[in-house]
């Protein structure tokens, strides 16, 4: 294509943004409505997806080992829990461990456990992670038939609970996400069928003097993308500004440290790209809609 012609589509996409006067202020509210919405529900869907990850991380397998297992069936019980391919890491923690740990847990009430010093009744353990968080259940239920394995814990109920929540998490916003983008294809497709009827008998004389299809669509295709890069300045500026804002005030916000926000950078800018590249995309979408329905190309 060469640069007049390239020079020309411009031009006559941006008359177009003009020509539009008022359907296109709808047009660009209505996508600059949408795309904050878009761009704090991604925000929300990613961070959620951040902390069940960390959780789903921190989600480990405490095998209990046989009270009347000797020292040679421990080892043996290790031998074979390392042996399954989605064991990722294995770590021996002896009774004697066990029980400080139980009583540092405790504080001043773990005093109590004191007495139990001499004669332990808690067993060895080991406590194991996994390649993939979503195979605990199955290996759990592999280490059970293991000899010499009193139980298994895992927080069954909790952690199902946690696989269900995040894929819920993730499905709810990519629909509600998907219906907010279509609605801007709508809106933007509208505006542009608007100016195709009212340029329809000078599109009419082009055809007759020989002009192609793609002629008559690249500045229906820049207005639309003039439209949804237009529409998604103030939601960037707005997802920059309250992100920034949140990163900043995080740690006095938050009570949970398992609730780790993603930092601001560099997610903050990323989702900004994100969010002028579905801008862009959205008002390219609507045109090539209109562009094809009315030209019938």
């Amino acid at each position: 294509m060469r640069f007049n012609t390239i020079k020309r589509h411009l031009r006559e996409g941006t008359k177009n943004i003009w020509r539009n006067g008022w359907m296109t202020i709808a047009s660009v509210g209505a996508v600059t409505t949408t795309l904050i919405l878009v761009g704090a529900f991604l925000a929300l869907m990613l961070n959620l997806n951040h902390v069940a990850d960390n959780l789903e991380e921190d989600v480990e397998i405490k095998v209990l080992v046989e009270l009347t297992a000797d020292e040679e069936e421990v080892e043996a019980v290790g031998d074979q829990i390392g042996e399954i391919p989605e064991v990722e890491t294995v770590d021996f923690a002896t009774k004697e461990e066990e029980l400080e740990s139980l009583i540092s847990s405790m504080g001043e009430e773990g005093g109590a456990w004191e007495l139990y010093e001499q004669d332990n009744p808690l067993n060895n353990a080991y406590i194991i992670k996994t390649t993939d968080p979503q195979e605990t259940l199955t290996i759990a239920k592999e280490i059970e038939e293991i000899e010499n394995v009193e139980k298994v814990n895992f927080g069954q109920d909790v952690v199902q609970t946690l696989f269900k929540f995040n894929e819920y998490a993730r499905n709810i916003g990519l629909v509600l996400i998907l219906g907010l983008v279509f609605t801007a294809i709508f809106l933007i497709s509208n505006t542009i069928k608007i100016t195709i009827m009212a340029r329809s008998k000078e599109i009419g004389v082009m055809k007759l003097v020989g002009a192609t299809n793609g002629f008559i669509r690249w500045p229906f295709f820049v207005e639309g993308l003039l439209l949804g890069v237009l529409g998604s300045i103030i939601p960037v500026a707005v997802l920059l500004t309250g992100y920034y804002y949140l990163d900043a005030n995080a740690a006095s916000i938050n009570q949970f440290s398992f609730l780790e926000i993603l930092p601001f950078s560099p997610f903050a800018w990323q989702l900004a790209l994100l969010v002028l590249a579905i801008g862009a995309a959205i008002g390219i979408w609507g045109s090539v809609m209109s562009v094809r329905k009315f030209l019938k190309v």
